[in-house]
């Protein structure tokens, strides 16, 4: 069976998240390299192991994570449907079996929240992994003074933890934020669709998502 450790040493999958992050740093975006990759593919596991999953659909749920920002090499417009086809060609070429692989070219063509939809567990677990991973280590922009929206939002968050209570069937994201450095209401300016899209998301495990940032619970 196909690894997330054979994923993370194939070296087509790390040309293109590595250039794929470059492109995107000329654009002005904040980091979607492997730091981004890891974090979000070691979360998506987590929250398939803690809400019951078996240790291959977490296995899958975490390469799916790790792959799912590759098509950014290409495009960052429809960069999760561009992205799920190399993905697809990629583990047919490594010798994945086709139902595994349309689990994990599913999820990555449908994280983004423009266009995307929990299809399956491995879907839900990517798109709350992804959207959750707010912290200003990702901020490549060091100018404080030019910092735009996103560079604000992403750097004043200090403290980011995806809490999975799947006992009670809670999932909740915790954020401790620099209001210093931005209010409460640029980050839902900025990501309230993307909250919603969490929502959903553990809708799909027949759970609530709450939103708790500094203490205070607003959703």
């Amino acid at each position: 069976m196909v690894t997330l450790q054979d994923i993370k040493s194939n070296p087509l999958v790390n040309g293109f998240i590595e250039t794929g992050n470059k492109h995107l740093g000329e654009m002005g975006f904040t980091d979607h390299g492997k730091m981004h990759l890891s974090v979000v593919s070691r979360v998506s596991r987590d929250i398939m192991l803690k809400l019951g999953y078996d240790e291959r659909t977490a296995e899958l749920a975490g390469i799916a994570a790790y792959m799912h920002d590759i098509g950014n090499v290409i495009n960052r417009n429809g960069h999760s449907q561009s992205g799920s086809i190399m993905a697809l060609e990629i583990l047919r070429r490594s010798g994945m079996d086709p139902k595994e692989i349309s689990i994990i070219t599913a999820a990555i063509g449908n994280h983004d929240e423009g266009s995307g939809q929990p299809v399956n567990e491995v879907a839900a677990a990517l798109i709350l992994a992804d959207k959750s991973h707010v912290h200003r280590n990702r901020v490549r922009n060091q100018d404080v003074a030019t910092f735009d929206i996103h560079d604000r939002v992403n750097y004043a968050a200090q403290k980011s933890n995806l809490i999975i209570d799947g006992e009670n069937k809670i999932i909740t994201m915790d954020l401790t934020i620099d209001t210093n450095i931005c209010p409460v209401m640029e980050y839902f300016e900025i990501f309230l669709s993307r909250m919603l899209m969490c929502q959903k998301a553990a809708n799909y495990f027949n759970c609530e998502f709450g939103l708790v940032i500094n203490g205070a619970k607003l959703l």
